[in-house]
């Protein structure tokens, strides 16, 4: 039997990659498990929350899905990336797949690209129907700075370990990306130390790369991926 690991990012929560899981548990039978990190969901409550904790929360998801399924794939999201990573260069796992993982974050060229189509939807009237605004706006607020500086923290302490893995690894992202420069997944080809590696860009995803228009063929290739 085979269980699956998926990791959503910083601020998110298991929305930002359902479209995904749900893909693969109707594709297959395996166990899909998508835990929600501490401080995370649609409610954000990051205000004593430290990088540890997320670390530690998907990991111990981890050692029980190991104690079931002989079969384990990691898939992580934006910061879920780099800790799935961490996860696969100390656990025994078969296969990873990296979406947008936030090795480096904040693209400024994109993001002002993205304000620009943000102020001109409002300009137009019809700014609720832009999807990064509906997204992020929410989040205005919610956000400490202590839990920014935890997420950094993590990126800083989960780096080290991308040369430690050996498993066959998919990495995917968005050439739109504003939160993560789509050139990132060229400085990871080059520290993940895989025999096996697949890179892809997807031209017209931005960071939500599991919500935007190119995820009917993520989830396919995520899939065709961790079949063969």
């Amino acid at each position: 039997m085979i269980g699956c690991l998926v990791i959503h990012g910083f601020t998110g929560g298991p929305y930002e990659v359902n479209p995904l899981a749900d893909f693969l548990r109707k594709q297959t039978n395996w166990h899909i498990e998508v835990p929600t990190l501490p401080g995370h969901g649609r409610e954000l409550d990051l205000k004593d929350v430290s990088y540890k904790e997320w670390i530690t929360e998907a990991e111990y998801t981890l050692k029980k899905l190991k104690d079931q399924y002989e079969t384990i794939y990691l898939i992580g999201f934006s910061m879920g990336g780099m800790i799935a990573a961490y996860l696969a260069a100390k656990y025994n796992i078969e296969k990873l797949v990296l979406l947008a993982p936030s090795r480096k974050y904040l693209s400024f060229r994109q993001i002002a690209h993205d304000i620009g189509e943000v102020v001109g939807d409002g300009v137009k009237g019809i700014l609720n129907e832009n999807k990064l605004y509906t997204h992020y706006k929410n989040k205005l607020g919610m956000v400490p700075v202590k839990a920014n500086i935890e997420f950094m923290k993590l990126v800083k302490y989960t780096k080290p370990y991308l040369g430690e893995v050996k498993v066959p690894v998919l990495i995917a992202q968005g050439q739109q990306d504003g939160m993560v420069p789509y050139k990132t997944v060229y400085d990871l080809d080059k520290e993940i130390h895989s025999e096996e590696k697949e890179l892809v860009l997807f031209e017209q995803s931005k960071h939500l790369i599991c919500l935007g228009d190119d995820k009917d063929i993520l989830n396919k290739m995520v899939y065709e991926f961790l079949q063969k």
